[in-house]
């Protein structure tokens, strides 16, 4: 089926998911806006990988992206059942079960800049940082227009455009070949960007846990190490995706987060929302995706805490955040060079 946006102006679909909009319909088109066929819909893999160069609609956030390169992780999901017996409450969590991690795919995507300003109160478009290349050791940048999916957030489709996908390094990264499937292949810009700056793109854990229908993903990042003031400071990113399973509306209230550190300290941390905002979650809008950081004066540690969230009728319900480990690399990484914004 027709892949359709409004204009060009940006992919203004609420949430899309596999079983719902396949085509605006009148009522989300924007004002004077046309209605254009920007590809169409190909089946979603239900085994097996995307390549470089697929097209996709994300089936959460509504955004047109392409793959750039496929990352292998490990899957802690603390939602499947597991036959281990329940551990004692720990620094690590608040007395939850033993999980293995499972290998799962996630992919490295460019988001559609068009798109960008439309998703911007659901998700940050800046999902990866890196820490400053000079004395202020508190300096972090970010590279915008990346994210990370899995293969659930695919809705795959094709275009004839040679260009389909408005972002500063797509013509960078990719060439067009009709002669291939997709029709968009890696340049050398690409593989050379990925293999220098791997440490600041790879994941390797990921963790989910879902309370009361809000499933809590938490994805981290070990940013490295500075010097300041005699002491090393260690630092990490972390990705945050919250996603509403019901047709209820809740709100997010308040975050209630521990921080334990291999020194020995643990600290509590309280406040309203998160990165200054209190999203409603919704049928129509399900999720909302946030970034922060964290450091610890030691090469190792965990976070685990709590989301308030608040019903209609004033109650409020407390959602586990899945406690993940925060580990240092044994290499020592630099700041990517070569990278202008």
């Amino acid at each position: 089926r027709p892949l359709c946006v409004a204009g060009g102006a940006g992919a203004f679909l609420p949430a899309a998911t596999a079983t719902t909009r396949r085509h605006l319909s009148s009522r989300n088109r924007p004002e004077g806006k046309v209605l254009e066929t920007v590809g169409v819909f190909e089946v979603p893999k239900q085994n097996g990988k995307y390549e470089t160069g697929q097209l996709f609609l994300h089936s959460v956030f509504g955004y047109r992206g392409v793959i750039l390169f496929p990352w292998q992780a490990r899957l802690y999901d603390r939602d499947v059942a597991s036959a281990a017996p329940e551990k004692a409450e720990n620094p690590a969590g608040h007395g939850s079960k033993e999980v293995k991690g499972k290998t799962h795919t996630y992919y490295q995507v460019l988001i559609d800049a068009r798109d960008c300003p439309h998703i911007s109160q659901r998700s940050q478009t800046e999902a990866v940082t890196f820490l400053a290349n000079h004395d202020d050791s508190r300096a972090l940048y970010a590279i915008p227009g990346l994210d990370y999916v899995s293969r659930e957030d695919i809705l795959p489709y094709t275009s004839t455009d040679q260009v389909p996908i408005q972002h500063e390094l797509f013509e960078r990264f990719l060439l067009y070949d009709q002669t291939k499937a997709p029709p968009f292949v890696a340049q050398e810009t690409l593989r050379a960007w990925q293999e220098k700056n791997h440490p600041w793109l790879e994941l390797s854990d990921v963790h989910r846990e879902t309370t009361e229908n809000i499933r809590v993903t938490v994805i981290p990042f070990y940013m490295g190490m500075r010097e300041a003031q005699n002491s090393h400071v260690y630092w990490w990113h972390y990705c945050i995706r919250l996603e509403n399973l019901d047709s209820d509306v809740v709100q997010l209230r308040e975050r209630h987060w521990r921080i334990f550190s291999l020194s020995g300290t643990l600290e509590t941390m309280r406040g309203r929302g998160v990165v200054g905002r209190e999203p409603v979650l919704s049928k129509e809008q399900p999720a909302f995706q946030f970034s922060s950081h964290v450091s610890l004066q030691a090469s190792s540690g965990y976070m685990w805490g709590t989301f308030r969230f608040e019903r209609p009728d004033g109650s409020h319900f407390d959602v586990r955040i899945p406690p993940f480990s925060l580990e240092s690399n044994k290499d020592e990484k630099t700041p990517p060079s070569g990278l202008h914004w």
